[in-house]
Parts: C-alpha cells; sequence; structure tokens
C-alpha cells in the first residue's frame, strides 16, 4: 500500500475510536454504560442496529457471494423487514415498561431464573463464538493481503475495539457506529463508481447490466422450493424471518442498540429503519461483486485469488501443472471475453437468436473456467495440505488492492476494520452486560453497589475480548466466512426465539416445559445438523428449533406436575 492508503486507513480509524471515546467522557452509572441513558434518536439506533449486523464479513464475503453466485443472496433478508414490525409492536414496548438491562431478566419475570439462566447461556455461547469469527474474518484476509502475521491483526483489533468498548460502554459502541456506517456505506458506493470507471471505455452500466444477467448473476428470486437449497424466497421469507426475529428480538448484541432510543417511538423508528435499508444496502453490496465479476469478463482475473497458495504451488514439484492450467485458463478466458463482445453486439443490433446461440458458449466457456479453477485449488492442496483453497472471500479485497487508485484502497480497508470493529464492540458490549446481569448479579454478588457491576462490566467485557482473540487464533476459515456466521447463529436462534415467543404469547405454557422443551429442541436442532446439514438448508433451523420448542413445550405442560409458582 502507498503512503497515501496508510494515512487514510489509520486516520479514519483513529478518528472514528477518538469521537467515541471523547463523545462518553467524563462519570458513567450502571444506566449510561449498559443502556446508554435512554439518550439517542431513531437515527443513531437505526445506524447502531445496522452496523452491529454488519460485520466485516458482510463486505469480505458478500460481494465473493455474488461474484459465485450472483443476486440470490439477498432472499436471506426478505423477512427481515416484517420482523422488525413484530419487534416494534410487540418486544420493544415490554422490554421498556419492564426497564430491562438484558432480554433475558423478562423470562425470569415470565418463567423462572433457570429459564433465564438457559436463554442467556446459550446466547454467550454462540455470541462467543461469533465474536471470534468476526475477529478473525477479517483478520485472516487483511493479514494475507498486507503481508501482517495473523495474530499481529487479531490482536491489533481486538485490543483497539476492546479498549474503546470498555472506556465508553454502550455510548461508545453507538457513537462509533454512526461514523463506522457512514464509512462503510460511503465506501460500497464510491466502490460502484470506480469499478463502473475501470470497466472498458466502450461497455456502459447497460452493457455490464447484460452480461451480469445473460451469465445468471442477476437472478434474484428463486420460486423453487428446495430443503436442501441455501437461498430461496420460502427459506428467506420462512426461515430469515425466524432468524431476524430471533436475533434482533433476543440477542442482546442487538437489544441492547435499541433499549439507548430516548423512548418506545425512537426505539421503534430505530428498527423501522433498519428494515427500511438493510435490503438495499445488501443489495449495492452484492451488486459490487456483480461489477467485479463483470470486469473480470473484460480482465483476465487470477486462476487463484490467495498469493500464498500461488506462492507455494511456485515453489514445489507441481509448478509446471499449475503452468499448464495458468495456459488453459487464460485460452478459455480470451474466448470467453471474444464471445462477449459478440453477444454485446448481436443485443445491439436485436439478434435475438444469434445472442441465445453465443449465450451458451458463453456458460459453456463459464464451465471449463470453473473446472480449471477447481483442478487449480487441487494443485494449491496437493503443493501444500495446510494451504487455504476457499478463495471466494478473498476476491473483493484482492481486487481492491489491485485496481483501486491511491488513497481509496485505505478508504475500502478501512470499510473493512470498521465492519470488524462495529459488530465485535457490539459483541463484547453486549457479552459484558449479559454475564454482568444474569449471572454475576443475580446469582454471585446480588447486594453489590452500582460501582461495583459497572466495574465488574469493565472486567468482563477485557475477559471476552481476550477469549474472542483466542478463539479468532484458533479458528479455521469455513467455505463462505458470512454463512459460518449465519450457520453459528441459526443452530441457537430457534431454541432461544421459541422461549421467548413462548413468554409472550402462550400464556399456557410455563416454567417447567418451557425450560426443559429448549432443553430438547436445541439437542435435536444440534443433531439434525450433525447429521443433515447436507439435506437442510441453515436457514431452516431457527423455524425448526423454534417449532420444536413450541411443540414440546406443548406436550410437557400436559405431562409435567406445574409448581406453586406456575399454579398462582
Amino acid at each position: 500500500m502507498s503512503l497515501i492508503d496508510w494515512v487514510v486507513l489509520i486516520g479514519t480509524l483513529l478518528f472514528i475510536v477518538a469521537y467515541g471515546i471523547y463523545r462518553t467522557r467524563g462519570k458513567q452509572d450502571m444506566d449510561s454504560y449498559l443502556k446508554g441513558g435512554y439518550s439517542f434518536r431513531w437515527w443513531t439506533v437505526g445506524l447502531s442496529v445496522m452496523a452491529t449486523q454488519a460485520s466485516a464479513t458482510t463486505f469480505l464475503s458478500v460481494p465473493g457471494e455474488a461474484f459465485e453466485s450472483g443476486l440470490g443472496f439477498v432472499q436471506f433478508y426478505l423477512g427481515l423487514p416484517l420482523a422488525m414490525i413484530v419487534l416494534s409492536i410487540t418486544f420493544i414496548p415490554i422490554y421498556y415498561r419492564l426497564k430491562v438491562y438484558t432480554a433475558y431478566e423478562f423470562l425470569e419475570n415470565r418463567f423462572d431464573l433457570k429459564t433465564r439462566i438457559l436463554a442467556a447461556f446459550l446466547f454467550l455461547v454462540q455470541r462467543g463464538l461469533a465474536a471470534g469469527i468476526t475477529i478473525f474474518a477479517p483478520s485472516i484476509i487483511l493479514s494475507t493481503i498486507l503481508g501482517w502475521s495473523l495474530s499481529v491483526t487479531t490482536f491489533i483489533i481486538g485490543v483497539v475495539v476492546t479498549a474503546y468498548t470498555v472506556s465508553g460502554g454502550t455510548k461508545a459502541v453507538s457513537q462509533t457506529q454512526k461514523q463506522q456506517m457512514g464509512v462503510m456505506l460511503g465506501g460500497m458506493v464510491v466502490a460502484v463508481f470506480v469499478i463502473l470507471n475501470l470497466l472498458p471505455e466502450d461497455i456502459s452500466f447497460g452493457n455490464a447490466i447484460d452480461v451480469a444477467g445473460y451469465m445468471g448473476k442477476l437472478d434474484v428470486i428463486n420460486l423453487e422450493f428446495d430443503a436442501s437449497d441455501r437461498y430461496n424466497i420460502w427459506s428467506g421469507l420462512a426461515g430469515g424471518f425466524f432468524l431476524q426475529l430471533a436475533y434482533f428480538g433476543t440477542d442482546q448484541s442487538q437489544v441492547q442498540r435499541y433499549l439507548t432510543g430516548s423512548s418506545i417511538t425512537q426505539s421503534r423508528l430505530g428498527l423501522l429503519m433498519n428494515g427500511l435499508l438493510k435490503v438495499p444496502m445488501q443489495f449495492l453490496i452484492l451488486m459490487v461483486g456483480v461489477l467485479v465479476f463483470v470486469f473480470y469478463q473484460f480482465y483476465q482475473p487470477p486462476l487463484f485469488f490467495i498469493e500464498k497458495g500461488k506462492e507455494s504451488v511456485a515453489q514445489s514439484e507441481y509448478a509446471g501443472q499449475w503452468d499448464e492450467l495458468d495456459q488453459q485458463y487464460q485460452q478459455v478466458f480470451e474466448k470467453k471475453r471474444e464471445n462477449i463482445q459478440s453477444l454485446l453486439s448481436q443485443l445491439e443490433t436485436e439478434d435475438d437468436e444469434g445472442a441465445a446461440a453465443t449465450r451458451q458458449q458463453i456458460m459453456a466457456l463459464e464451465e471449463k473456467t470453473l473446472s480449471l479453477k477447481a483442478q487449480a485449488r487441487d494443485v494449491v492442496t496437493k503443493a501444500d495440505p495446510e494451504n487455504e483453497t476457499k478463495d471466494a472471500d478473498y476476491i473483493f479485497l484482492t481486487f481492491v488492492m489491485r485496481y483501486f487508485p491511491q488513497g481509496l484502497v485505505g478508504l475500502l480497508l478501512a470499510v473493512i476494520f470498521s465492519a470488524a470493529m462495529s459488530s465485535t464492540a457490539s459483541e463484547l458490549n453486549a457479552l459484558g452486560t449479559t454475564t454482568t446481569i444474569d449471572f454475576y448479579r443475580r446469582t454471585i454478588r446480588p447486594e453489590a453497589s452500582d460501582d461495583h457491576y459497572l466495574r465488574m462490566s469493565r472486567w468482563f467485557i477485557v475477559g471476552w475480548g481476550i477469549i474472542a482473540m483466542i478463539f479468532a487464533s484458533l479458528v479455521s476459515l469455513a467455505d463462505n466466512l458470512i454463512e459460518f456466521v449465519n450457520i453459528v447463529g441459526s443452530l441457537f436462534y430457534g431454541t432461544i426465539l421459541g422461549i421467548f415467543l413462548t413468554a409472550f404469547y402462550i400464556r399456557y405454557i410455563q416454567a417447567k416445559a418451557t425450560f426443559w422443551g429448549a432443553v430438547v429442541a436445541e439437542g435435536m436442532v444440534l443433531s439434525l445438523f450433525f447429521f443433515f446439514r447436507d439435506q437442510i438448508g441453515f436457514l431452516w433451523y431457527n423455524f425448526i428449533g423454534c417449532a420444536i420448542m413450541i411443540v414440546m413445550g406443548f406436550l410437557l405442560q400436559l405431562l409435567l406436575p406445574s409448581s406453586p409458582k406456575e399454579t398462582t
């Protein structure tokens, strides 16, 4: 990177952190540290909610997902607007009325302590894992791109985030997330214009859309029902709805964001803002990936996007085999580019029959391209079995490093770091709060002072930051980072959501039946994932866990005797 890029990157990050610490200076109490003192307007709430969900994996994996599979991933968010409406009507008023610090306090009021502890424990497990992933995701890629060691990159991100989260608590997280969200959205808008400007002079935006459409990258909606399919309209509306309802309604990292609203109305407007803007934002990020794909139809992309893997092949006995694959790859690329140019000419002259025939040739060449890339990954593995071969998450950042002008490289890297910091800060803040309120204050030191709990909250945040960094240094890269994060959530969110829906809507089911129903549901979800993960798309586990929890609650309520508390 150039000196200008380093100045832009470091200057942007230092400004965001310094601003957050400055805005939260002064003495704090429990309300201000853990709930922001109920002080924020709806736009701050909305941006904070969006920034919490928009982790670094969003900006690393989503463009790579679009590059390989097109716009279909946006179906994952189709259930989001409806989930925001349900939460605004049901969840928010109850949380405000009870003046809770965490969502799980409500469960003890409705059921009992063990149900509260179970839900809080499930949250700590899945969100603790996710915090490690949100640090690890950018660390492994940025360390490869920038030439840093993975441990150094992980340490920098983890320490910076932990430091300003401990310093300012919820207020610092929400204040910094406004600037981080601005950097993220601004960076992706800039990326769209830069990519369009990098296309050949004779290729317009309309031509780019034509190429993407004819190569199957603009297929947004898949109406076919297939339980094993990751993304279709049915999994998006059903599974996605339950996942978003669980994430925003029961995950403390999100609940804590909208509990900072100065009123119920401000919190509702913040959530509705997220519901209205999240789908367009994801569509924009996916379009960046699609445009990168179009760019690489005119300029030859690498056979493999991870430099470390290519270097190990060059130093191995498989270098000759790699060169042969690379030559074939170049020949296929040249033929495909010629056919794409012919396709655009045929579309301009309205030669539909010729365009259809040319498209078949292009898709055949694309299949050959994918076959050569698969063979290249096999060679990388042969050269060193420790090499990472899943290079989709490297596509966008590699493109930025190679083709973006000075200054903008630093801006896009700032986007990645900002996203990593915003989501990780929310997670650490929520983990510290839940540990303090639901475990330490409730069961270990119930009579201590607010100053003591405030001090312990800071120490718990530090502890979770260390745990997240340790996990980040141990975890292995999944096929796709953003999918990995969502899978982890899906395995736990359904059960947690089932507990909360029972608490809100099903008065018949009491504490004992709810607790054991949740235990059974979580066990069955984990078993299904272990044995049938290739047959069931991960989004369905949210619905399955929720449904099993509620059904088992009904059945167990019939079989188990009610306690005295439950019958009063």
